[in-house]
């Protein structure tokens, strides 16, 4: 990696002093823990003239649990999500997601939103300028084609976070603030299928909280991902799913993938396997919508097809699994 560029470091105080830098500023960053900014920095992938830092803006970092549901600031680290007693009893999944992200280093500043706007990665992306250089750099940054598919006209790089997959089971909004403006909508509006623009926050937003409707008691939820070490990867692609059961029949699903896609996927047809019992053939259902809607690319040194067959696998186990603890936990 290659120095630091030169920049201007500010330190507002409110998120109103943070988006008014913004607008004035055309070419700053925002910088909350830094695991994503710093490294794209050091590789020249970012030259931003001024970073906005986040570290001190008030109530950025609380997390509110009532009757309503779950309000996390943006500013809350992994770490806190990945240990906090009350939101992992009530939210697990999106425990197990945090405590599956990188090292117990990176979680303890890394930050919730951050890793949902977390950039895309591709193997001709995240590289050093001199080694894109060498290679005439890629449709993401500095050239018109895309090596991974040289032919077409669109950025594969793969979104990776593995906080959106759960939130977005979980039915989560997010409000984004600016500096004359406050706009609340879906998490799954942050996303676009676009590799080199997967964001459609604008310049001048900061992405403030996330809001998570009650959870039914009846509701269970998990996070899996498959990853070349058993730590500090990214996912090659990771599965969350929440569900209920009705008796012996599944009577909710729904799953959302990572790692996979230039977006984390939520996956559509999950309705027509309700109204089922959770046994081999709705898992092969399952299995076959996974693969069908996933779209992994060679965007890392692992191949695609494998990638394909590894989200639909993990789909298949963790559906089972939430299910087999759901119809255990009724009998006792």
């Amino acid at each position: 990696m290659e120095r630091m560029p030169e920049f201007d470091l500010k330190h507002p105080t409110t998120l109103a002093e943070a988006t008014a830098l913004l607008a004035s500023e055309p070419l700053a960053r925002l910088l909350a823990g830094g695991t994503d900014l710093v490294p794209n920095l050091r590789r020249g992938l970012e030259r931003p003239s001024v970073l906005v830092s986040l570290a001190k803006v008030r109530d950025f970092a609380d997390i509110a649990l009532t009757d309503a549901g779950l309000a996390l600031g943006a500013g809350v680290t992994l770490s806190r999500l990945a240990t906090h007693e009350q939101l992992g009893r009530k939210y697990p999944a999106i425990a197990e997601a945090a405590r599956a992200i990188a090292g117990p280093g990176h979680r303890s500043i890394a930050t919730l939103g951050g890793n949902l706007c977390l950039d895309t990665r591709c193997v001709f992306y995240n590289q050093s300028e001199w080694w894109r250089a060498a290679n005439d750099h890629c449709l993401k940054r500095g050239s018109e084609v895309c090596h991974v598919a040289p032919r077409g006209h669109r950025c594969h790089a793969a979104f990776s976070g593995d906080l959106a997959p759960v939130l977005l089971t979980l039915g989560a909004e997010i409000e984004l603030v600016a500096s004359q403006r406050m706009r609340r909508l879906p998490l799954c509006e942050l996303y676009r299928d676009d590799g080199a623009a997967h964001l459609t926050i604008e310049r001048d937003e900061v992405l403030a909280c996330v809001l998570i409707p009650a959870a039914s008691g009846s509701l269970v939820c998990g996070y899996r991902k498959a990853r070349i070490r058993g730590a500090m990867d990214f996912p090659l692609a990771g599965v969350a799913c929440a569900l209920k059961l009705s008796g012996d029949v599944l009577s909710e699903l729904r799953l959302a993938l990572t790692g996979t896609n230039p977006q984390p996927l939520l996956l559509d047809g999950t309705h027509e396997l309700t109204g089922r019992p959770v046994d081999d053939e709705l898992l092969a259902k399952l299995g076959k919508l996974v693969q069908k809607q996933v779209s992994p690319m060679r965007t890392t040194v692992t191949q695609s097809n494998y990638r394909r067959q590894v989200a639909s696998v993990l789909a298949q186990r963790l559906v089972r699994e939430l299910a087999l603890a759901t119809d255990e936990e009724s009998k006792t």
